[in-house]
């Protein structure tokens, strides 16, 4: 049996291994598959004629799964999966997989990573020193930003998954209080912390605004000059779900103008980000290269998971199948 990887560099550098994998077929791992929209024959070299493929973010389309006639599953390495068309893979008799809840600590910490960097500006602060400023300083000690505690403060999460519902613990140790907005409610979450509440409320009282929602047509750009108009001048926002989730040009004319008090974001709209970005030079903000999902102990599970998944399609049991 013939596996490939499309792009396998991302989930495994060097640092982890395919040998689980191996042991079921014939294996060839691509570190990335280039491609743009008119190169679709560059991912059906690349595909041949195996029957198993992995895929992070090369995108298998309806015109790539007409022309594959060997091709009997999909692994997507990762939560999100569309990057394939998950209706054509039916039609094509193509079971397609996903690995849910394999990054939910490590997405929770990377949050209040970037919330910690607004509040305290360490990476800021320490260059600083290294430049000079705090040994010509006046005074014993030294700071060009505002330091925010967050005791006290609220934060409103939208998306109280999994994720979300990580962070909500995290806050909480912090002393915060937590307002969730998600589609679903789960009344035993709910304490004297933790309230669900409406979206308008959530906008209007949060001091922290964090992300971890799926993204969907009701969703997209959920972060908008409407909804940043409701919020405090003094609200951070955190985005470490999806790029798309935010208005970017909205969210740098709020920044520039001081009309919100800064964003952390790990995810843009497009990726790798474009040069002219206007969040590259928006005032009080934080830009990171997708990385909150990537740690070594995350990717571990993630490649475990997907091991689990082929192996339980191949026993005739498929787990994590996604339907259209």
């Amino acid at each position: 049996m013939k596996m490939v990887v499309l792009d396998g560099y991302t989930t495994n550098p060097g640092d982890l291994t395919w040998e689980g994998f191996e042991k079921y077929g014939q294996l060839t791992v691509y570190d990335r598959t280039t491609f743009n929209k008119d190169e679709e024959f560059k991912i059906l070299k690349n595909i041949g004629d195996s029957e198993i493929v992995f895929t992070n973010k090369t995108p298998i389309t309806k015109n790539i799964l007409d022309h594959v006639s060997n091709l009997k599953y999909i692994g997507v390495l990762a939560t999100g999966y569309n990057v394939v068309d998950i209706k054509a893979a039916m039609e094509n008799g193509i079971v397609v997989t996903n690995i849910p809840n394999y990054g939910t600590q490590t997405v929770a910490q990377m949050t209040f990573a970037l919330l910690l960097e607004l509040c305290n500006r360490v990476g800021t602060h320490h260059e600083e020193v290294k430049r000079g400023a705090w040994s010509k300083s006046l005074d014993w000690c030294f700071w060009n930003y505002p330091l925010v505690e967050l005791s006290g403060k609220t934060i409103g999460i939208i998306g109280y998954g999994r994720i979300g519902q990580a962070v909500g613990k995290i806050a909480q140790a912090f002393g915060m209080k937590v307002l969730a907005f998600n589609r679903s409610k789960n009344s035993l979450l709910e304490n004297e912390s933790v309230k669900y509440v409406k979206l308008d409320r959530l906008f209007q009282e949060s001091d922290v605004i964090s992300l971890h929602c799926p993204l969907t047509e009701e969703t997209k750009e959920i972060i908008n000059s409407n909804t940043i108009s409701k919020m405090k001048e003094t609200v951070m926002i955190i985005n470490t779900a999806r790029g798309p989730l935010i208005d970017e040009v909205a969210l740098a004319v709020a920044l520039n103008k001081g009309r919100i008090a800064g964003a952390a974001l790990d995810v843009v709209a497009i990726e790798p980000i474009n040069n002219d970005n206007p969040l590259l030079t928006a005032r009080n903000s934080i830009v990171t290269p997708h990385i909150s999902w990537a740690s070594k102990e995350a990717r571990k599970r993630l490649m475990d998971i997907a091991l689990t998944n082929l192996e339980s399609f191949l026993n005739k049991e498929p787990v994590n199948v996604i339907r259209f």
